[in-house]
């Protein structure tokens, strides 16, 4: 678990990293969705797990790779343009809270509890302590929108995922690496449209841009399943929360990125939020869905 949180925690490290080095928001991502994909289809084959073969699947999973790869990777990399990579962590936090909005909207979520509502409250007023529009020297512009933008984007496609590719017959990994594949398809058909010109890279953005597709991509996605195999889903849920903590440390550890009082206690009212609006009703345990389990990581916290 600890592991998993440090590789996870620092895909924001690796993004700020890379985007000093010199390369693009969208160069990032395709490297990113590139090199997951590969690691994943090596993983899957030694697994014995075959990609799908039909076009409706296919047709889910180019959705899939949009909304919960290839554009929340893209708007973080703009995100973190002007946003500190600590500060990118603790947005990516607040994907339960959109989800929760999302079900209440969409009517999944009928009767929301008191509870809930007062986590999915909280985790927004943290938020907006974080960001202090309210002051002068406060965070605001297009990188806080991008990284907004992005929590949503997890969001909606978690959503989507549940409904149309969870539990469908496909491994998991087999899944997640078909998906990656076509992530990676969308981000490479956008590179006419992204920066012709750019100054490097440099030795450490290269170095930056591979961990992040290999060990904040590929090797996480693996390790998620095993955790799930090894301690259920609630258990690798809790991996969400560190990610944060992760993230804002070694932004300040590596990057020098200053921590301040009010970052610490937004980022705590986040993590309380979330972990209320999370919280579910006690009772008898219902049967469990055949098919696959659905990675918590995947449907609650997602890749910076």
């Amino acid at each position: 678990m600890a592991v998993l949180a440090l590789l996870w925690g620092s895909s924001f490290l690796w993004i700020k990293l890379a985007l000093a080095g010199g390369l693009s928001p969208l160069h990032i991502t395709v490297v990113r969705c590139a090199l997951g994909a590969g690691v994943l289809l090596v993983l899957a084959r030694a697994g014995g797990q075959r990609l799908p073969r039909d076009r409706r699947t296919w047709s889910h999973l180019v959705v899939a790779a949009l909304l919960c790869n290839a554009l929340p990777f893209l708007l973080f990399g703009i995100g973190e343009q002007s946003v500190d990579s600590g500060v990118a962590g603790v947005l990516n936090a607040t994907t339960p809270l959109w989800s929760l909005v999302i079900a209440v909207v969409s009517g999944t979520e009928r009767g929301i509890r008191p509870v809930r509502l007062a986590g999915l409250l909280l985790g927004f007023a943290g938020t907006v302590f974080i960001f202090a529009p309210w002051q002068r020297g406060g965070l605001s512009g297009w990188g806080v929108t991008a990284l907004l933008a992005a929590a949503v984007s997890y969001a909606v496609a978690f959503a989507y995922m549940a409904r149309h590719l969870i539990g469908r017959g496909t491994a998991p990994l087999a899944l997640s690496a078909a998906q990656l594949l076509a992530a990676t398809g969308l981000s490479t058909a956008a590179l006419p449209t992204g920066p012709t010109s750019f100054s490097g890279p440099t030795l450490t953005a290269v170095a930056a841009v591979v961990a992040l597709g290999v060990l904040g991509t590929g090797v996480t996605f693996h390790l998620n399943s095993r955790l799930i195999a090894d301690e259920g889903p609630t258990t690798a849920a809790t991996v969400g929360y560190l990610l944060p903590v992760v993230s804002v440390g070694l932004g300040a550890i590596v990057l020098g990125e200053r921590v301040g009082l009010r970052v610490v206690a937004g980022m705590a009212l986040v993590l309380v939020g979330v972990g209320l609006a999370r919280s579910r009703r006690t009772g008898p345990a219902r049967p469990a869905r055949p098919g696959p389990a659905v990675p918590r990581r995947i449907s609650d916290a997602s890749i910076g």
